[in-house]
This record gives C-alpha cells, structure tokens and sequence, in this order.
C-alpha cells in the first residue's frame, strides 16, 4: 500500500495523496518514501515537539533515518483542518502517535502543520511543524471559521 501512495505522490498527486503517502511512509520506515513527499527545495523545515529547526534534505533526511532506525513510528492524523490557496494548501492535523519504547508502547497526541506547495513535480510538503497536543485539541466545531492569521 505504502508504494502505491508513494507513486501517487512522486507523480503529482494531491496534497491529500501526498499527506497520506507521508504518514503511510512514517509508518513503514521507508525513508526514500518519505522522502519523496517533500519539494526539492533547500529551504524545506521540519520541527520536531520540543526540537530545534530542520532546514534541508539532508538535516531532515538524518532525522528521520534516526528515528526510523529507533522504531517503529504509528502516527495517524485526525482532526484535519484545511486552507487552500491556488499554489499552497495547509494541513493542521492532531497526529495521533504510538511509539515503542523501553517501558512499553506509549501514546501522545501532537499538533502538527503541514503546508504543501504546488511545484514542477506536483504538490509537496514544504513544512512539517509538531509540538504537543491535548485531548481538547481533538474537538473541532464547525462554526469555528477556517481562517488563518
């Protein structure tokens, strides 16, 4: 399954695909997979809960691959809230995420964005920015307006 949503994103899919190839990838630990989902851009950042800024394939890349080597990563997003514009969409999604530690599997919900920018290759992640998150943050109302600031 991981490469079919592999295939749709590297061939253009939609921010949707995309996302979905991203967190499918995280799942699997394949990092070329993962990899694919961002633009080919210098710039690209990813900020971990409590981490310091990414900037770059490579810094990404690393992160990443350390990551994936500790364990399995179980992160599935909920809660979606979108902000489409004609080049750029933004994803702010509660991931739920399972890691396997020491002690046992443990839980937390973390706040991520995630904003996908149409290039020459289709859409592709741009920004990956995670920190901590809370039960309430899972309540979504729908006269809550999607604006952003």
């Amino acid at each position: 399954m991981v490469k079919a949503k592999w295939k749709a994103a590297t061939l253009g899919g939609s921010p949707e695909e995309v996302e979905a190839a991203f967190y499918e990838a995280m799942q699997s630990r394949n990092l070329d997979a993962f990899m694919a989902c961002w633009a080919d851009d210098d710039d690209i950042v990813c900020v971990h809960p409590g981490g310091p800024r990414l900037v770059g394939h490579d810094a990404i890349r690393a992160s990443f691959e350390a990551l994936f080597d500790a364990g399995a990563i179980q992160a599935r997003p909920e809660s979606v809230r979108r902000i489409t514009a004609l080049a750029s969409v933004i994803h702010n999604v509660v991931e739920r995420v399972r890691i396997q530690a020491l002690d046992g599997e443990q839980e937390a919900l973390i706040l991520a964005t995630n904003v996908y920018h149409r290039t020459a290759q289709g859409w592709r992640l741009v920004l990956h920015h995670a920190s901590p998150a809370s039960e309430q943050d899972l309540q979504t109302s729908s006269d809550v307006p999607n604006l952003l600031h």
